[in-house]
């Protein structure tokens, strides 16, 4: 569920009108509706299963700590609502590993020779090129062989994977360089491009497309993630000014199993008293994102502004 549903209760008159959607046209404009009340905080429950004692403390702010949009009334009920999303995030138990591209996808090899970018004795040479190497990717032995122009390799790679070329018209790395921790650029070779209409999040990627780290990323960020390729060059270009960009502060921790993983989440979201937080996994990682103050949390899904009062915490179980 995007988070922005739980955050946006604090629409201005006009701007709540405008989200209820304009009169038809040659109808009149009747006055603005007074936006919906925010919901009482102060009502909150525990959002453990089974809890009957937040009740009991009046005293506590229910504003904080919250996860997934449940507010927790002690570090015991944290850790059951914690464990949750633990479970969920962690499906059947089976280790995640890198995409692989399908067996069936036609050879980008072939994808050239069909488009007629290339001849058959060029294919061969590079090919052979690459098993006497024992290395490499084919896109770049045709490259060195044959002269290709990289954005024909990427057109090519595009076909392969039925996926559409990005350009990086629009690239801000300050503002990509929160979208994620740095050590997902690094390590899976994405890179988050721009956000287009407020609603959806393009993400380059360089060879082959990662589809669960972009769902990740989309379950994270609360937009629609569309997935395409980038050329070797701009994606190393767009790669090098992310990470050059002040990003999220984040912490790298190991842990025993996902009993531990649940209490050292719980017990980190007890000490920060988020007002919002979300786990989600990216591959063997455990990706928590934390929000310290309501003016951190974002008007386009969850991506974040600044790299101020947001944090991360990314855990790898052993």
């Amino acid at each position: 569920m995007p988070l922005l549903g739980k955050w946006s209760h604090g629409l201005s008159g006009t701007r709540a009108a405008h989200a209820l959607g304009s009169p038809a046209p040659g109808t009149s404009n009747p006055s603005p509706s007074p936006p919906a009340p925010a919901p009482d905080v102060s009502m909150r429950i525990c959002g453990a299963p089974g809890c009957n004692s937040g009740w009991l403390k009046p005293w506590k702010s229910r504003r904080r700590p919250v996860f997934e949009h449940e507010w927790g009334c002690s570090a015991r009920c944290l850790q059951v609502i914690v464990a949750s999303a633990v479970r969920r995030e962690l499906g059947d138990g089976a280790e995640t590993q890198p995409d692989q591209p399908h067996r069936h996808r036609v050879p980008l090899g072939l994808v050239l020779l069909a488009q007629g970018w290339i001849t058959h004795p060029q294919l061969q040479a590079a090919l052979a090129a690459q098993r006497a190497s024992g290395e490499g990717r084919i896109g770049d032995w045709l490259i060195r062989h044959t002269g290709l122009p990289e954005d024909r390799i990427a057109r090519g790679l595009g076909v392969q994977w039925n996926c559409p070329v990005l350009a990086l018209e629009g690239f801000s790395p300050r503002a990509m360089a929160l979208v994620m921790p740095k050590r997902f650029v690094t390590e899976f070779g994405l890179v988050p491009i721009r956000v287009a209409g407020s609603t959806i999040l393009y993400v380059a990627f360089q060879e082959r497309m990662k589809a669960a780290a972009a769902f990740s990323l989309e379950h994270m960020s609360g937009l629609k993630v569309e997935s395409g390729l980038l050329t070797t060059t701009l994606l190393d270009s767009a790669r090098r000014r992310l990470l050059d960009a002040e990003a999220v502060p984040s912490h790298m921790r190991v842990v025993a199993d996902c009993d531990e993983l649940a209490g050292a989440v719980a017990k980190l979201l007890d000490q920060k008293q988020p007002v919002e937080s979300r786990l989600v996994r990216m591959h063997q990682y455990y990706w928590l994102r934390m929000w310290m103050e309501e003016g951190a949390i974002p008007t386009t899904g969850s991506l974040p502004t600044s790299a101020q009062d947001v944090e991360d915490q990314v855990f790898m179980i052993e």
